[in-house]
């Protein structure tokens, strides 16, 4: 190509397009994308039970199943005669990941809690034993919290802390806190191993975490956890305020808002739910 020559416009989809009906999508990978998502939920279906499930001939489900095995995105176990998803779309599906940020994903439904409470968002992360906060959407009234991106605060005197606290292995658990202790900060703080144990618990049962002028006096702190795709707790969303304008009874209503916008996040990175635990 010469340097007169135009260079072609970067596009997604052909030029004036402007149809949506059903006759764009094609149906032979629509079949193909329906089967792989089913093999996803399952250890292993035959053909025959593929084939009755999609209401198709087992003809055609397995040439859809051939074809997406020369791709390496199905697998047949000649053992058991059962097909399975195979690595290459484990190799799709990371480089989903890589391209997948947990402050991106999170932006969006931290600024719906906002606008729905009036009170500040924030997303943080466990990092070395404490909490980061590396995002907030703030509120537009004069008196609010502020916790700009690379602020720390100790877990257990933390909204986002204990809602990841909440859900992390008992040894991880016991681990943070032998490292880094039980500090007072203010008369409502849990500064004891069984205090803090008595309120995680509640956490897990509630569903979300509550910061009650543990951390400083006259803010409170409304806080869910997003999971990855391991069912961990990789992140956490919150909703700070100073007290008298959240009151403890307005917990319930917010908490739910909070888990709505955490569940949210989770379904946005992939993530999963440990298993029995409600989404909102």
């Amino acid at each position: 190509m010469t340097e007169s020559t135009p260079r072609a416009a970067r596009r997604g989809r052909p030029r004036a397009f402007q149809d949506r009906s059903e006759q764009n999508t094609i149906r032979a990978l629509d079949r193909a994308m329906a089967l792989l998502h089913r093999l996803s939920q399952t250890d292993g279906l035959s053909l025959t039970d593929l084939a009755q499930e999609a209401g198709e001939s087992p003809a055609t489900v397995y040439r859809v199943l051939i074809t997406l095995q020369a791709h390496g995105m199905v697998e047949l176990d000649p053992a058991t005669q059962l097909w399975h998803v195979g690595a290459g779309t484990f190799r799709a599906g990371t480089a989903f990941l890589r391209r997948t940020s947990v402050v991106e994903r999170a932006r969006g439904p931290m600024a719906r809690l906002m606008r729905d409470t009036g009170e500040t968002a924030n997303l943080g992360i466990e990092q070395a034993d404490e909490v980061l906060f590396l995002s907030q959407v703030e509120t537009h009234s004069a008196i609010r919290a502020f916790f700009p991106p690379g602020t720390r605060s100790p877990m257990h005197v933390s909204g986002i802390g204990k809602a990841l606290l909440a859900w992390m292995p008992a040894t991880q658990l016991e681990a943070i806190v032998a490292r880094k202790g039980l500090e007072r900060f203010t008369s409502s703080s849990l500064v004891t191993p069984e205090a803090l144990a008595d309120d995680l618990s509640a956490t897990r049962a509630r569903g979300y975490a509550l910061d009650d002028e543990e951390r400083a006096e006259g803010m409170r702190c409304i806080a869910a956890p997003v999971f990855n795709a391991h069912a961990e707790p990789v992140a956490g969303l919150s909703v700070s305020a100073p007290s008298f304008r959240l009151a403890r009874a307005d917990a319930p209503q917010i908490g739910g808002l909070v888990q709505r916008a955490a569940a949210e996040v989770t379904r946005a990175i992939g993530g999963l739910w440990p298993e029995g635990e409600k989404t909102e």
